[in-house]
């Protein structure tokens, strides 16, 4: 009885001593537009376009909240709140981010939401945490900036399935070299007058040959993946349907075994992954041809919403669990100003509202 007691009381003393020592969590606030701040959030926006495995690259647009907790034994952690704005470029095009146009109001622009902690350690980043989500701007704010311009459809709509098949076709009926595959939808819009409808999506080469494929579903992803994005519309005209497509073809690029991010899979095929493309694209272009195609079932959504094309790794460290020391609070303003201060967040707009 006596062991029974002693063991009992070494292990309350070994929970005591190993419990996590949470009293006195504390934070400092800092301004969102500081520069080290900035530089977390392009950290964090890096790490959510290396991340991302559909849709389109992601800039900073704001960062709505900062919060800087100290970090037992060393380093800080920044815990941020950041507003994006989809860009033009997709995820598996190499162009660095700094050349990507934000895709504009008129153009029915789509905003993420994001919250990131990011550890800084001796002069290096870590990013602990991350949850994205993203949303399109409404249909009436589109039209009170641009009454005609073209508003996001789901990307299963009929109009939508019968473009992408038409536009895919035409691109291979005009390819002499390679069968490219459907892989992804990924942006699809309706126009009123003239009927039209334009889309994007990605393709990614085969083991067939255009011109000799007789079963499509027969032919295979290369082993070094080499994937296209593809811009197009099919005009309704009264002597049939007129289709323009132009595809920007990547060079191939080999799947390294450590690589851990992955690119979209094909159209009803969940197991194909590839690396992000490193290499400059080359542009072929199909000019406008008559085609008639059946629809197929793409997913039901109009964008590929953050929340489920966004696939960060876990972290299994909390921000405020390692917080340690008294509260600290940065006052805005300097010493001896007078009348008000601008506030600490959010910080500027750098593109525009959603």
């Amino acid at each position: 009885m006596k062991s029974l007691v002693l063991l009992l009381c070494l292990a309350q003393l070994w929970g005591c001593q190993s419990a996590p020592h949470i009293t006195g969590m504390s934070f400092k606030e800092v301004a969102c537009d500081d520069p080290e701040v900035e530089q977390v959030a392009l950290v964090a926006v890096d790490y959510l376009n290396q991340h991302l495995l559909h849709g389109f690259k992601h800039i900073l647009n704001q960062i709505d909240k900062v919060k800087m907790w100290n970090r037992r034994p060393f380093g800080v952690v920044y815990e941020l709140e950041i507003d994006t704005l989809e860009t033009t470029c997709h995820v598996l095009d190499p162009t660095p981010l700094a050349n990507c146009s934000v895709r504009q109001l008129t153009e029915h622009a789509v905003e993420g939401d994001c919250d990131f902690h990011v550890l800084k350690q001796d002069g290096q980043f870590t990013v602990m945490h991350s949850q994205c989500h993203s949303n399109p701007d409404s249909a009436e704010d589109v039209h009170k900036v641009c009454p005609s311009c073209a508003i996001l459809i789901p990307f299963n709509d009929t109009s939508v399935v019968h473009t992408v098949k038409a536009a895919l076709d035409a691109f291979n009926a005009q390819n002499n070299g390679t069968y490219f595959k459907l892989v992804e939808i990924s942006r699809a819009q309706n126009v009123p007058l003239p009927v039209s409808t334009f889309v994007e999506f990605v393709v990614a080469a085969t083991d067939c040959t255009a011109q000799e494929v007789t079963d499509p579903a027969k032919c295979n992803l290369l082993a070094e993946k080499q994937y296209g994005f593809c811009k197009a519309s099919l005009v309704q005209r009264l002597g049939g349907e007129e289709v323009s497509v132009a595809c920007k073809v990547f060079q191939k690029q080999p799947q390294p075994a450590s690589v851990n991010t992955a690119g979209p899979a094909p159209a009803g095929d969940q197991t194909e992954t590839a690396a992000l493309p490193a290499a400059p694209p080359a542009s072929l272009v199909v000019g406008p041809m008559v085609v008639a195609v059946p629809p197929g079932p793409p997913a039901h959504r109009t964008h590929h919403d953050l929340r489920h094309a966004f696939s960060p790794v876990a972290s299994v460290e909390s921000a405020s669990g390692e917080a340690v020391g008294s509260p600290k609070v940065v006052q805005p303003g300097t010493v001896g100003a007078a009348g008000p201060v601008a506030p600490l967040c959010p910080g500027r707009v750098r593109h525009f509202k959603i």
